[in-house]
């Protein structure tokens, strides 16, 4: 069985952060791979192995998009045990979901795996459209959100389970396929293969490198491509902003309403009046009406049951 895992390097989680004329200062700032994808390597070391043995049943390749810095990140997930790795150079700056996911689907044509495994989201952009967008290019099945998988003993279908209010969704998709995983992919107990014994609890979280695992990392094939090896001949991004997108984004422009019960109603008038609402527009329907008399509130006592009211608000 071969698994393909997707992996992005994010800045650290646990750096201070430094802004710089407006924006994020990276300069000196430490990389780590994101943690989502450190779990998706995680779930597929435990489908491709015999836990408890050296045994391997599968291969597990790791395939990163980004700066040539990126190696040593890459590298830390070969220490982990994956098997080699592919690198394809672009830069962080210029890369959004949807060029990322065509070089995951022309990375897949090469490598027809038996899944494309991938964590949910990164912790940087907090996108999650990879997973979704290749499955789509590809036409295979998705199972996103993972919480636990469970490889079938002929390895043709993949049992996936997520969280839902009350409890878990399961979802059995044929392979090939792709997958997302979440944070409790790493529990002790959320993968199964069939090979390793039912019973077999893994530690909490994602596996540390051993000394003898980063020597080996050292060794193991890492191939640096460009999104014109694969093919990809115009790799720059499809959607481009709009007329003014940017200073719109930049510059928000102030509420038209006011607060309090006038102002909420004014703007559903206005709302209603654009068919935002998906209703017959008239706005003289949601004008604000004028405050009663006491008289005509039936208050034999107009002033003190205002002083009431005053107090209860």
């Amino acid at each position: 069985m071969k698994i393909l895992v997707t992996v992005k390097r994010v800045p650290d989680p646990e750096q201070k952060v430094k802004i710089k004329d407006n924006a994020l200062d990276l300069s000196g700032m430490n990389f780590v791979v994101n943690p989502f994808d450190e779990y998706a390597v995680e779930a597929a070391l435990r489908l491709t192995e015999k836990a408890g043995t050296t045994e391997r049943l599968g291969e597990v390749v790791v395939l990163g998009v980004g700066p040539k810095d990126m190696t040593q990140q890459i590298r830390s997930c070969l220490a982990m045990g994956a098997d080699r790795a592919i690198l394809i150079e672009g830069n962080d700056d210029d890369l959004d979901s949807e060029q990322v996911a065509r070089v995951v689907t022309a990375v897949y044509e090469q490598e027809k795996p038996d899944l494309v495994l991938m964590g949910k989201q990164t912790v940087d952009g907090d996108n999650n459209q990879v997973p979704q967008l290749v499955a789509g290019y590809l036409k295979l099945p998705q199972a996103t959100f993972a919480c636990s998988l469970d490889l079938a003993a002929d390895q043709k279908s993949l049992l996936a389970a997520r969280e839902i209010d009350g409890g878990t969704e399961n979802k059995r998709v044929p392979l090939p396929a792709v997958a997302s995983v979440d944070l409790r992919i790493v529990l002790p107990q959320s993968v199964k293969n069939n090979v390793t014994d039912a019973s077999h609890a893994y530690p909490e979280g994602p596996r540390y490198a051993s000394l003898k695992g980063i020597m080996k990392a050292k060794r193991k094939p890492l191939e640096q491509k460009s999104a014109a090896d694969l093919g990809i001949k115009d790799l720059a991004p499809r959607v481009q902003p709009g007329p003014g997108d940017e200073a719109r984004r930049a510059t928000p422009a102030p509420s038209r309403y006011q607060s309090g019960v006038c102002g909420r109603a004014n703007a559903e008038a206005h709302r209603r009046s654009e068919g935002l609402l998906g209703l017959t527009p008239n706005v003289n329907a949601f004008t604000v009406p004028a405050p009663r008399s006491a008289h005509e509130r039936g208050d034999k006592h107009g002033q003190r049951s205002i002083g009431r009211g005053a107090q209860r608000r």
